[in-house]
């Protein structure tokens, strides 16, 4: 396989003209750069997010909450624009030190506290509310197994796969080869899993499946990454692919992809949605499905 080659130095340095879309937020440092306090909202949750696969977990969660009546899940969604940089904002590295979305402040109890990381945002309101995670083993063990399998697994199919291949400054064989296979892999073991169970977790909807719909769902579906289910052969995963459309079908779902989005930029109250176009709703679809 022909390639340059390349040879590292004895020591990194940073260069800020590395290429690629996000060259110019990327950096070696973590901390705040510009002072930007964040905007508060009258309800207990306040999420600071962006409508990206991570981001979505939360905004599906919480529209599930909701959707099952629990009324205490009421929440505020502020955008966090990455790409300009409002992630590094004092407001929002005072919350999550990571710099990365999605970010939420429980301000149910006496004390608002921050709870930073996806994954983590998802247990915590799963046992705030007793639900979509079991109380007692196995069944519990089971579900908290596959959500983190999806938290380890994201990097690949996004930073990894995602990034040499729709993103990077040039394509280099070698990375999207390394990582098509190892997107692949990951799409093999959900489809394993799912070929014996009907959820993640197992019979029930969870928040494995909460986690792990916005990733796997874009890419099956050919919206991520300039159609990348025609690069990677999706259509041999088909047992992912009935889940997918099993919780596209699912009103709180839908709902929550669209908050944080040019759709819905803020999310205030569940009629908030009722200004949309009423096809927005409608419109996870496939692109198999559609007429253009």
């Amino acid at each position: 396989m022909a390639h340059d080659t390349y040879t590292p130095p004895a020591v990194w340095t940073y260069d800020s003209e590395n290429g690629g879309v996000f060259a110019g937020i990327n950096r070696p440092t973590a901390g705040p750069r510009h002072d930007r306090e964040l905007p508060v909202g009258e309800h207990p949750f306040q999420l600071y997010s962006l409508g990206t696969p991570n981001g979505q977990k939360v905004t599906v969660m919480l529209e599930e909450l909701l959707a099952a009546g629990f009324s205490d899940a009421e929440y505020d969604a502020w955008m966090v624009n990455i790409r300009d940089g409002d992630q590094f904002g004092s407001g929002f590295t005072a919350l999550n030190p990571n710099s990365k979305i999605p970010a939420l402040e429980d301000r149910s109890g006496p004390e608002p506290f921050r709870v930073f990381e996806s994954g983590a945002i998802l247990v915590h309101l799963a046992e705030k509310f007793d639900f979509l995670l079991p109380r007692a083993n196995p069944a519990r063990a089971e579900v908290l197994s596959w959500l983190m399998w999806q938290m380890g697994t994201a990097p690949f199919l996004g930073g990894g796969f995602g990034h040499f291949y729709a993103y990077a400054p040039a394509k280099f064989e070698y990375a999207i080869n390394r990582y098509a296979m190892e997107a692949k892999r990951i799409f093999s073991v959900a489809d394993n899993r799912l070929g014996e169970a009907e959820y993640l977790g197992g019979k029930d909807y969870s928040i494995a499946d909460v986690a792990a719909w916005g990733w796997m769902g874009a890419i099956i579906r050919g919206d991520a990454y300039n159609d990348a289910a025609t690069f990677l052969s999706m259509h041999e995963y088909a047992n992912v692919a009935r889940w997918v459309r099993a919780i596209d079908a699912r009103p709180a779902a839908r709902r929550g992809r669209l908050v944080n989005t040019a759709a819905m930029p803020e999310r205030h109250a569940a009629s908030d949605f009722d200004a949309l176009e009423p096809s927005l709703l409608d419109r996870i679809i496939w692109k198999t499905d559609r007429k253009e």
